[in-house]
C-alpha cells in the first residue's frame, strides 16, 4: 500500500528517482565498457507506465505473495521492459495454477491431458509439465477464464514468447503496452475469483465422490446441465469419464456416475462423443484391461456403443496427432514437427482415409499446425501439411473451412502470419469443393478474413455456418 500512496501523492519525486537511477545504470555500463544503446527503454515510456500503475494495481486486494509483480515493477522502473513482461507472465501463470489447485485437480487433468500422457499427471507438481498454451486453454475449458480473457491471455503469451527476455529478440515494448497487459492479467486471472459455474462444478464433483446420491439430487444436477454451455458440458463429461475409468474410484462414486451420466450425455457435442469411442479403442489397442472394460461400460451406460471405431489404425492416428500437437506447442517445434508430421502422413497414406470418428480431431490438429505458431513456418513439415490438406474429402474440407470457430484457431487468426496461412489453406481447399453452397461459403469466409478472430455467434457468417452444419455433420 505504501508504494501505491507514494506513486499517487509524489509522482514528481518518483519520476526524478527513475531519471537519477537511469544515469547511474548507464554510467556503470559505460565504466565497464558494456553497451549502453538499446539496453533500457526510454524515460518517457517508463514515466507513462509508472503514472498508470497505481490505478491498475489498485484492482488487487491482496498482494502479499505477488513477488513477480514486485519484480515487474522494478523492471519497468529501470527500463527493462522485456524482463518486466516475463515477470508479469510468471505471476499470471503462478496465479492460474493456484486457481486450478483450489478446484479439482484430477478433473483438470482429465479434461486437459490426453490419455497417452494421463498417467504422468496426478499431483500438483505435475502442472509444470504442461506448456502455457495448454494451461490457459485448459483454464478456458473448466471456466476459470472466459473466451475473451483466453484470447487476450493467448496474445500476451505470444508476446511473452517473442518479445520478452524469455528469448533473444529486438522487439520494442511501450510503457502503455505493459500497463495494458498488466490490467488484463489482473482482471482475468490475478484478482478474479472463481466463477459461479466453476464453484458449482467443484461442488458437483465433490458430491459425486463423497456422497450417495438419490433420485432427487440427480434431477437437480440434471437441471444444472441446462445452464452450461456445450463446452462446459463437454469438459464435465470428460471429467466424469476420467473418474469412471480410474481404478481408485469407489463403487459409490461409480454408482453416482451411473445415475448422472445419462442426463449429461444429451448435452455433449458430437465430436466429443466420437472422441470417447476413439479413447476406448486406444485402451483396447494398448491392452489396458481396466480402462478398456470401464470405458466400454461407460459407453454402454450412456447408449454410445455405436461410437466405437472399427479401424485398427484409429489409436495410431490419435497418438500421432497428440505427439504432433505436443511438438508444435513445445520449444524447437521447427525441428521436431517434421518427423512427427511424416509419421502421421505415413499412417494415413498406408491405411487410406481417416476414420470418420477422427475427422474432427484430425482437421483441428492439421489446421492448427499448418497455421504455424505465428512466428515462423516449420519448413520441412509444411509440404507434408499441404499434401494432407489437398487430400481432404468433402466433409473434411468443410471442417477445415469452418475451423475458425474453434477457440484455439480463432485466437491464432489475430496474428498476421496465421491469417496469411489460413488464406493459403482456403486456396488449397478450393479444388476439392464441388458443392455450390460450400463454394459460396468459401467466398464469404474470404471476404471476412480480417474479422474471423473477432467473429460473434450472431454474425451473418456464423449463422450461415450453423445452417450448413445440418447438412455437414461435424464428424
Amino acid at each position: 500500500m505504501e508504494t501505491r500512496l507514494t506513486l499517487q501523492n509524489n509522482p514528481t519525486e518518483v519520476l526524478n528517482i527513475i531519471e537519477q537511477s537511469d544515469n547511474m545504470y548507464l554510467s556503470v555500463l559505460n565504466h565497464l565498457g558494456l553497451p549502453t544503446e538499446g539496453v533500457l527503454s526510454i524515460i518517457k515510456e517508463r514515466k507513462a507506465a509508472i503514472r498508470n500503475l497505481p490505478d491498475v494495481i489498485g484492482e488487487m486486494q491482496n498482494m502479499d505473495d505477488a513477488y513477480y509483480l514486485s519484480k515487474f515493477l522494478v523492471a519497468v522502473s529501470t527500463g527493462l521492459f522485456d524482463a518486466a513482461l516475463n515477470y508479469l507472465w510468471d505471476e499470471t501463470i503462478k496465479q492460474l495454477k493456484i486457481r486450478i489447485l483450489v478446484g479439482d485437480l484430477k478433473y483438470f487433468y482429465d479434461v486437459v491431458v490426453p490419455d497417452s500422457k494421463r498417467r504422468d499427471f496426478s499431483i500438483p507438481e505435475d502442472l509444470v509439465k504442461l506448456d502455457d498454451a495448454t494451461l490457459i486453454e485448459g483454464a478456458l475449458k473448466i471456466d476459470l477464464i472466459g473466451q475473451i480473457g483466453y484470447k487476450h491471455l493467448d496474445y500476451i503469451r505470444y508476446m511473452r514468447n517473442w518479445a520478452s527476455a524469455a528469448h533473444p529478440n529486438q522487439a520494442e515494448l511501450t510503457g502503455l503496452n505493459l500497463v495494458s497487459w498488466l490490467d488484463t492479467c489482473i482482471r482475468e486471472v490475478i484478482a478474479t475469483p472463481l466463477s459461479n459455474i466453476q464453484i458449482r462444478i467443484n461442488q458437483l464433483l465433490g458430491n459425486i465422490k463423497n456422497q450417495t446420491l438419490n433420485h432427487s439430487e440427480t434431477e437437480t444436477m440434471a437441471t444444472f446441465f441446462t445452464e452450461l454451455s456445450t463446452g462446459k458440458c463437454n469438459a464435465l463429461a470428460k471429467g466424469l469419464f476420467g473418474i469412471y475409468i480410474d481404478p481408485a474410484s469407489t463403487q459409490q462414486t461409480i454408482a453416482n456416475i451411473n445415475m448422472i451420466a445419462p442426463h449429461l450425455w444429451g448435452f455433449v457435442s458430437e465430436d466429443v462423443r466420437l472422441d470417447f469411442g476413439t479413447r476406448c479403442a486406444v485402451f483396447i489397442a494398448n491392452g489396458e484391461r481396466h480402462a478398456k472394460e470401464t470405458s466400454m461400460r461407460f459407453l454402454e451406460l450412456v447408449g454410445a456403443l455405436s461410437y466405437l471405431p472399427d479401424a485398427v489404425k484409429t489409436p495410431q492416428i490419435k497418438t500421432a496427432i497428440e505427439q504432433l500437437l505436443e511438438a508444435h506447442y513445445a520449444n524447437n517445434n521447427f525441428y521436431n514437427e517434421p518427423p512427427l508430421a511424416r509419421q502421421l502422413s505415413n499412417i494415413i497414406g498406408k491405411h487410406g482415409s481417416v476414420p470418420p470418428q477422427l475427422n474432427y480431431t484430425y482437421i483441428k490438429a492439421l489446421v492448427t499446425v499448418f497455421l504455424t505458431n505465428g512466428n515462423g513456418e516449420a519448413w520441412n513439415a509444411n509440404p507434408i501439411y499441404i499434401e494432407l490438406i489437398k487430400n481432404l474429402d468433402a466433409k473434411q474440407v468443410y471442417l477445415a473451412l469452418t475451423s475458425f470457430r474453434e477457440d484455439a484457431i480463432k485466437s491464432k487468426l489475430q496474428f498476421s502470419q496465421c491469417k496469411s496461412k489460413f488464406e493459403e489453406m482456403l486456396d488449397l481447399l478450393e479444388p476439392n469443393i464441388t458443392s455450390e453452397g460450400v463454394r459460396s461459403l468459401l467466398d464469404e469466409v474470404r471476404k471476412d478474413i480480417n474479422a474471423l478472430s473477432t467473429l460473434l455467434p450472431t454474425s451473418r457468417l456464423m449463422q450461415k455456418v450453423q445452417l450448413f452444419d445440418k447438412n455437414y455433420a461435424r464428424i
